[in-house]
C-alpha cells in the first residue's frame, strides 16, 4: 500500500456523524482530513480512485486514505448511506459530519455515466 493508506478493518456502524472515527476505521485519522474511499472488488472507477487518493495523500500533509471493502463492512455501508462505490467521505477531526463525493453528485455523473461504478 502507498505511503499515507491505510486498510480499515471495519466494525459494527453507530449512527449520525459518528460513524467515521478513527476507532470505526480501524485507522488514525489525518491531521488535516481523511479520504475514506468505499470500494468493491470488480469496481473499475475504484482503482482509478484509488490512484489519485494515494497521490494527494502523498502530496498533502496531513491527508490519509483510507481504503474500505465495501461488501465486507455492509452495515457500515449502510450507516454513511452509501449507494455506490466509489464514493469518497472527507473526515476531518473539526467536522461533525462527512462531506461525500460518489457517482451520485452532479458533479462526477458525466464521469460516472461513462465508466459506472458497482451500485451496491
Amino acid at each position: 500500500m502507498a505511503d499515507g493508506q491505510e486498510t480499515a478493518t471495519g466494525g459494527t456502524a453507530g449512527n449520525g456523524a459518528e460513524v467515521l472515527d478513527a476507532a470505526l476505521l480501524g485507522a488514525e485519522l489525518g491531521e488535516r482530513a481523511t479520504l475514506v474511499q468505499f470500494s468493491t472488488a470488480f469496481c473499475q472507477p475504484c482503482r482509478a480512485t484509488r490512484r489519485v487518493l494515494d497521490d494527494v495523500a502523498a502530496l498533502v500533509p496531513g491527508v490519509r486514505h483510507v481504503e474500505i471493502d465495501a461488501e465486507a463492512h455492509l452495515g457500515l455501508v449502510r450507516a454513511v448511506g452509501v449507494e455506490r462505490t466509489p464514493t469518497v467521505p472527507a473526515v476531518s477531526e473539526s467536522t461533525s459530519a462527512p462531506e461525500t463525493s460518489s457517482a451520485s453528485n452532479s458533479s462526477t455523473r458525466d464521469t460516472a455515466s461513462r465508466r459506472p461504478g458497482t451500485e451496491l
